[in-house]
């Protein structure tokens, strides 16, 4: 018997500093509206979908930007979308800026995304693990990349949940580059992975790879769903926002590595895809059984660190 879900990207444009949590919302509202049209299951939004991507601007006082932090989800901000989505029946995966406090008291910034089940029901948080850019500011920037300023690293590591009828994992941004972000989930079993983006298409220290922007996104979600038999859902916030251009092409991705559904737009959009979660075995099953190829015993460097040899010079 088939496990069929139907799976959505709800792509977002930009959303402006000047923009409240009520407009926001509203929009994020009327994606799921769309997806209900679609009988979409499961809803997938971006990282810090509910914000302008603040890190692009450096605050020596961190508390300046409390206003972009939630301390707890749903808030009085967001209520309205979880009953929403609640009464649609639709499951969803949110990004947004979490401020915490662990049992000392001690203050805790994380770059979260939560999972909610079709009634409503949280499944699993997941916070970043892989923070980019700068802690410190760099005037040099066109704009800065501050997110080691305004996160830490979350310290739970990559889990993974069951949930709509398969084994769900979470991921945000930067983990997208890094192939261990999937094989951790892929050896737990997961066969789909949630991924949120915003990813500026000027990378200041190599602006080489600025032509390369939506390759590399897509290389590296392609790459992982296929070494590990999972589906992708990779979720992007794109457009110009506040001067700054963000990469767009939100995706769903088949264990195949292949692409099956792609948003068109840099602006407010949900794309969708019907898939058999029963599809992974194709891969996980074979090429990539990992209990019968892999040989961890030849991968201890991996978790050992770098260890690095270095050329020889040329005479």
């Amino acid at each position: 018997m088939a496990r069929l879900i139907s799976l959505g990207a709800a792509q977002l444009g930009p959303i402006s500093k000047d923009d409240t949590k009520a407009q926001v919302v509203d929009r994020l509202i009327a994606l799921l509206h769309h997806a209900a049209e679609q009988a979409i299951e499961l809803l997938v939004f971006p990282e810090l979908a509910l914000t302008t991507f603040f890190p692009r601007w450096h605050v020596e006082d961190v508390t300046e930007f409390d206003h972009y932090y939630h301390t707890e989800m749903p808030d009085a901000d967001t209520q309205k979308l979880f009953d929403e989505a609640k009464r649609l029946r639709i499951g969803f995966a949110l990004g947004y800026a979490e401020l915490a406090y662990d049992e000392a008291g001690k203050e805790h910034r994380y770059n979260t995304t939560i999972l909610m089940d079709r009634d409503g029901n949280m499944v699993g948080k997941y916070r970043k693990v892989h923070i980019p850019g700068h802690k410190d500011p760099e005037p040099w920037r066109e704009f800065q990349h501050a997110e080691r300023h305004y996160f830490e690293p979350g310290p739970e590591g990559f889990g993974v949940w069951n949930a709509f009828g398969g084994v769900v994992g979470m991921a945000i941004c930067n983990d997208r580059r890094w192939s261990e972000t999937y094989r951790v989930m892929g050896l737990q079993g997961a066969e789909l992975i949630l991924i949120g983006y915003n990813t500026p298409l000027h990378y200041a220290p190599d602006p080489t790879q600025n032509a390369l922007a939506g390759f590399h996104n897509h290389l590296v979600m392609q790459s992982g769903a296929y070494q590990n038999g999972a589906f992708v859902v990779g979720v992007a916030k794109g457009g110009i926002e506040e001067g700054v251009d963000s990469l767009a092409q939100s995706v769903i991705i088949a264990p195949s590595g292949q692409i099956i559904a792609q948003a068109i737009t840099t602006g407010d959009e949900v794309i969708q895809a019907r898939v058999d979660l029963d599809f992974c075995f194709t891969y996980k099953g074979n090429v990539f059984d990992f209990d019968k190829y892999r040989t961890p015993h030849h991968y201890t460097k991996i978790a050992e660190g770098p260890q690095r040899y270095e050329p020889e010079p040329q005479e």
